[in-house]
């Protein structure tokens, strides 16, 4: 029996079982152990990868290879410890009252769902089925942004829902383009959506419908990523929702977007001569750089803040992937792994913070490192590694992004010093005096359940030193995949 069944089944099952015992006291514990069982079935199911190389299963409608095993495996280990955050957040929201028992029964059976979405997109082989999952994954985050039933949390999930809608169709429609191509190609009793199908004959397929189908799936996905300029949902939806939702749509949902826009960007390459593809994913990926960084040094609310952080950074991915090659696209997914790790632990310490402080206002939180300080020292070494700080593996994935900008495409690598600058400091001069200003608020009695944070802090840490050779391989065998 393949992993695969688990990796998909689990989520799917939690997801049923928390929609009738979510609002029980141990539903904490049972949406952390549907969350473990889906990360051990990932990390078989990628060993079983590495080990025989790609699958293709179940009448071909779904392929895992190298260059999405290891995304799935980063999204279980992320859902796993964000469940494990949620379970003391959680339980303090509720006892705050802005949680109820049907409201704690949605937030957790809609929590697995999402997680199953996201893994349907990643390893399914029909581009029509990843349109499906990213449709659903819209549905669910809607319903989790929206939990608190605030009217800021309804305008900001109403918000996600109608751009985010509009942005799905455009995907809908370029992913008709492309199986209008395919039926030029194989006629219309053969014509497929399968991704392995269309990359095997993507040479042969109409280049204008291509080129056409590319540029609304990349403007369709690409508002799921938060690309400038259609990113403007993506700040209310982490302001307004709770903060382990945050965690995921920030290190999780940005991703299987990314991922969408990369196995298209493959056929597109292969029906044209030019570099189309790329340049657009530049000039998107460059915009969203500049424009985020200087959003940052507006803004008052500290997941706001951060939101435009994830803006920046998906903007610096998609420029890496755009650019293409071998070097690039390796930068392109470590950015992709450590940006996940880094900023979902941010968000946990900054939902503590925000907890004990009663507000997300910055100028309203100070001295973190008195109140407790493995928040305070949590937060400053997240910002440190999200800025880009050696030895952070942040660091190491900017630096070949940098570079290679700096030999293939001079004229965008000052733009993108500009931007980071920008956002280094807008960014730590609003956080340090959160960490080490003066305070009255008294130190919380008892520490936090911050070992997550730790845990991918250290993660981070050790890809900026060191990427093992199982990690490094898939990497390179990615990178080769993706090809620009």
């Amino acid at each position: 029996m393949t992993p695969l069944l688990f990796v998909l089944g689990v989520p799917l099952l939690g997801g049923l079982v928390l929609a009738l015992l979510g609002h029980r006291a141990y539903a904490r514990d049972i949406n952390v152990a549907f969350s473990l069982l889906t990360f051990l079935a990932s990390c078989v199911l990628t060993a079983q990868v590495m080990d025989h190389g790609p699958q293709l299963v179940w009448h071909q409608q779904f392929y895992i290879d190298p260059l999405n095993v290891f995304l799935v495996t980063l999204t279980a280990f992320v859902g796993l410890t964000t469940a494990i955050f949620s379970r003391p957040y959680m339980r303090i929201e509720q006892d705050h009252g802005k949680m109820t028992p049907p409201r704690m029964r949605l937030y957790h059976s809609m929590y697995q769902l999402f997680s199953f979405t996201m893994l349907l997109g990643f390893t399914t082989n029909n581009l029509g089925i990843i349109w499906v999952a990213m449709e659903a994954a819209t549905l669910t985050t809607v319903l989790l942004v929206s939990v608190y039933r605030t009217s800021a949390s309804l305008e900001a999930a109403w918000k996600y829902f109608i751009l985010c809608g509009v942005g799905i169709a455009q995907a809908l429609f370029g992913t008709i383009l492309l199986y209008m191509a395919a039926e030029k190609v194989l006629g219309p009793e053969h014509a497929t959506l399968l991704w392995t199908s269309l990359n095997e004959i993507k040479g042969q397929l109409d280049p204008t419908i291509v080129s056409l189908a590319f540029v609304f799936l990349l403007i369709g996905y690409g508002t799921k990523i938060g690309l400038v300029p259609l990113h403007s949902w993506l700040p209310d939806a982490h302001a307004e929702g709770p903060t382990p939702v945050s965690a995921v749509l920030s290190g999780l949902l940005l991703n299987v977007a990314m991922y969408a826009v990369l196995r298209c960007k493959v056929l597109t390459d292969g029906a044209l001569d030019s570099n189309m593809a790329g340049q657009l994913m530049m000039g998107f990926g460059l915009l969203s750089v500049v424009v985020a960084a200087f959003f940052l040094s507006r803004q008052k609310d500290v997941k706001r803040m951060f939101s435009y952080s994830s803006i920046e950074h998906m903007g610096l991915i998609t420029f890496a992937f755009g650019m293409g090659g071998p070097l690039a696209n390796f930068a392109g997914l470590l950015h992709m792994t450590v940006h996940s790790l880094v900023k979902s632990a941010i968000f946990f310490t900054v939902g503590h913070a925000t907890q004990k402080a009663g507000t997300q206002v910055m100028s309203e939180i100070r001295g973190l490192i008195k109140v407790n300080p493995t928040v305070g020292w949590g937060l400053m070494l997240g910002v440190m590694a999200i800025l880009g700080m050696p030895p952070f593996g942040v660091f190491a994935s900017e630096f070949l992004i940098l570079t290679t900008a700096m030999r293939e495409q001079p004229w965008a690598a000052l733009f993108l010093f500009l931007a980071l600058g920008v956002a280094f400091a807008s960014i730590l001069i609003r956080v340090l005096p959160m960490v080490f200003g003066d305070t009255s608020l008294k130190p919380l009695a008892h520490p936090p359940a911050l070992i997550p944070v730790f845990v991918h802090l250290a993660l981070a840490l050790v890809l900026g030193l060191y990427i093992p050779p199982y990690l490094n391989g898939w990497y390179v065998q990615a990178a080769s995949m993706l090809g620009g």
